[in-house]
């Protein structure tokens, strides 16, 4: 509605009681809640690919293959090497039983002959020549056992020639082709990217410093895409993160959504502009905000004799005089009702606010009154 006076046209609303929803708008990107970059610990050439682009995977699929020539000629190796070993343990033993049975025998003939023969040094010599082949069987078997741990190692090798998806989900990157060299030196390099099931994902936004105090995990949002203007989606707050971050001055919060995603419509990467509930207030009173920043113009000068000193001094334009408003003291401030054609002050004192209209906590303002809010034109 509008109120009219002297020279001047005014816009008025009513004051409404109602619900007050309090949001906080902030931006960011959706992403998959588990994300695994699936690379290779060997070096070698590709021999086949067998995913694709957006392919759905299992636990211990087969993503690729290396070419495994090199790999099957050390395994052929190590298990010539471990039979070998074991060969040389027989033969250890074989030697072990000779020794043992020639000291006997000198034992029994020095038994025999009360001590006379053999002598001393040939007694010396088989416990020596005994000695030497247990520690050589020793020798031979530990030997076999370093062949066995080279054998399982070049057949783990082999088995890591076939890199398998480690997680259920789809295949979001593929860095390679057929044919291509892997090198693995320092680091694995990153042949898949995989994102375990897209129907839930994470939407990862910033939220400036000066709403982080109202934002608590549990609150629900909403949120839109680019690529569904017409469309909002439902979203949860699960974590509040404490670290900051600095961009351009500003400092941000990063705050994580969780997000449901049952027919695969949003993707990765895509960029989201959430509203989060904050606050919400049942049977409030609601004055618009645009009330709370308006001052009236002060009443013209009635015409009067001035004199000539008068008319010489310098005096503000009619009509733009401006009432000096001090009662912005904390959240005590003052809105304008407008009631035959005269500005009546009312004090208030304002609670949460959605940025459109805000809540009165305290003041003589009631449902249905008419409160002014900007002025609309100038009278001639």
């Amino acid at each position: 509605t509008a109120g009219k006076t002297t020279a001047l046209q005014y816009k008025t609303e009513q004051v409404r009681r109602g619900e007050l929803t309090v949001i906080v708008t902030a931006t960011g990107t959706l992403q998959p809640t588990n994300t695994v970059s699936v690379g290779s610990e060997l070096s070698g050439i590709i021999k086949g690919v067998e995913v694709k682009y957006n392919d759905r995977v299992k636990v211990g699929q087969v993503l690729a293959r290396l070419d495994t020539s090199k790999l099957e000629a050390q395994l052929t190796q190590s298990k010539a090497a471990l039979e070998s070993s074991k060969a040389k343990v027989l033969q250890a033993q074989a030697t072990v039983s000779e020794t043992r049975a020639r000291l006997s025998q000198l034992q029994k003939v020095k038994e025999l002959s009360n001590g006379k023969v053999p002598s001393q040094s040939e007694m010396d010599a088989a416990e020596a020549a005994f000695e030497r082949a247990k520690a050589d069987a020793a020798s031979a078997t530990a030997s076999v056992s370093q062949a066995q741990a080279t054998l399982q190692a070049n057949e783990t090798d082999l088995s890591k020639s076939i890199i398998r998806s480690p997680i259920g989900g789809v295949v979001l990157t593929r860095s390679i082709e057929p044919g291509q060299t892997v090198a693995a030196s320092f680091q694995a390099p990153v042949l898949f990217t995989l994102a375990e099931d897209l129907k839930q994902m994470e939407l990862h936004v910033n939220v400036d410093e000066a709403d982080i105090g109202k934002v608590q995990e549990g609150q629900k949002a909403v949120f839109s895409v680019s690529a569904y203007p017409n469309r909002t989606f439902e979203a949860r707050i699960t974590q509040v993160r404490y670290a900051s971050t600095t961009t351009s001055g500003v400092v941000t919060y990063e705050t994580v959504l969780k997000v449901d995603n049952p027919d695969l419509s949003l993707r990765p990467g895509m960029t989201a502009t959430a509203d989060i509930t904050v606050k919400k207030v049942e049977n409030a009173i609601l004055v618009p905000s645009a009330a709370l920043r308006f001052t009236p113009p002060a009443q013209q000068e009635k015409k009067s004799s001035i004199g000539l000193v008068g008319a010489l001094l310098p005096r503000p334009p009619v009509g733009t005089q401006q009432y000096n408003d001090t009662t912005t003291n904390g959240k005590q401030q003052r809105v304008w009702i407008l009631k035959n054609g005269q500005f009546s002050p009312v004090y208030v004192t304002t609670g949460s606010t959605s940025g459109l209209m805000t809540e009165i906590l305290a003041g003589y303002i009631q449902p249905g009154m008419e409160v002014a809010v900007d002025i609309i034109t100038g009278g001639k």
